[in-house]
């Protein structure tokens, strides 16, 4: 019996976002194979394009653990001529996750409110009328200068909201949009606003996700599009969010490619996770260590167990 080891006494950099989520699996993935497998592992900085961008073009850092794919499509499209960084594993269980949410103690009260289609019956419009909206629905939009503004804006016009009553409300940033939902929600206040997930906001504040139809290709593409003529209806394109790794690593360390192949985490463990450091204003480090000490049902299937003993005496 031999104890699993990292098999490269080489650096092996892994690209910490700039957001929440992205840190912590980051700091994660860097205990494990730090603690878990003795690699020389190290976290640098990152973000989406520049961080895919340096894979393809100078093969580092050698792993993302959060690579919105969709988000950097035409350099990925790239990445996969060239060959020489892959997709390990799709991160989250159920994808990453855009669309209009509204709190669960909304959704409970309104069982019939379950779609953006049923936004326009008028007893669910009335619900979301505030002080300040004139008498209208008010749909919390996407900030301004974001893809997703453009999508929630076609998506306004071809259901037609605004003959339903509804204004689309811009919150001026992103920051303004997580508070104006935190601020409904600790009124007990209904709310429908657009967001994404995972992200803390998702698991603090216990929002649901409204139906939309199937996704279809064509359709999105216009909603895409800020001069879209006759926007229609579709679900929103799922995100792709997976482990990238370059491929040479591969060889260099077996043991670690097999570990990153296993890593994923189902969406309402990380954003209960995100929530908690988000309430607590946590570090990602520290969030990473409450994750690996409270989500070892998760983490261990990704590791052999001497690895992942090893991994839980560090914690302590």
């Amino acid at each position: 019996w031999a104890a699993t080891k990292c098999g490269t006494s080489d650096e092996i950099t892994i690209a910490s976002m700039t957001w929440l989520s992205a840190g912590v699996l980051a700091q994660v993935t860097q205990r494990i194979l730090s603690k878990g497998y003795g690699c020389n592992a190290k976290v640098v900085p990152g973000d989406t394009v520049p961080t895919a961008t340096s894979m393809l073009t100078k093969n580092k850092p050698q792993i993302a653990p959060e690579m919105w794919i969709s988000t950097a499509s035409a350099i990925w499209d790239k990445i996969k001529k060239k060959g020489n960084v892959y997709k390990a594993s799709d991160v989250f269980g159920s994808g990453g996750k855009e669309g209009w949410w509204i709190p669960s103690y909304v959704a409970k009260a309104n069982p019939g409110l379950k779609s953006i289609a049923d936004l326009k019956k008028p007893k669910y419009a009335k619900l979301f009328v505030e002080a300040q909206s004139d008498g209208k629905a008010r749909l919390y939009g996407c900030p301004p200068g974001w893809g997703c503004e453009i999508i929630t804006n076609n998506l306004y016009k071809a259901l037609k909201l605004e003959k339903a009553n509804y204004q689309l409300f811009s919150p001026g940033s992103g920051a303004n949009l997580k508070a104006s939902i935190a601020r409904r929600v600790t009124r007990k206040k209904p709310i429908v606003a657009y967001y994404w997930g995972p992200t803390a906001v998702i698991g603090r504040y216990k929002l649901v996700r409204l139906g939309m139809p199937a996704y279809e290709a064509k359709k999105f593409t216009c909603l895409t599009n800020k001069n879209c003529a006759n926007p229609q209806v579709t679900g929103w394109k799922p995100g792709e969010v997976g482990v990238a790794v370059v491929t040479s690593l591969k060889k260099k360390a077996p043991n670690v490619t097999a570990f990153l192949a296993k890593l994923q985490v189902p969406n309402d463990v990380i954003n209960a996770e995100l929530a908690w450091g988000d309430a607590r204003k946590a570090s990602v480090k520290e969030v990473a260590a409450h994750f690996l000490k409270n989500q070892g049902a998760v983490w261990t299937k990704w590791v052999p167990a001497d690895v992942a003993a090893r991994v839980k005496a560090s914690l302590k």
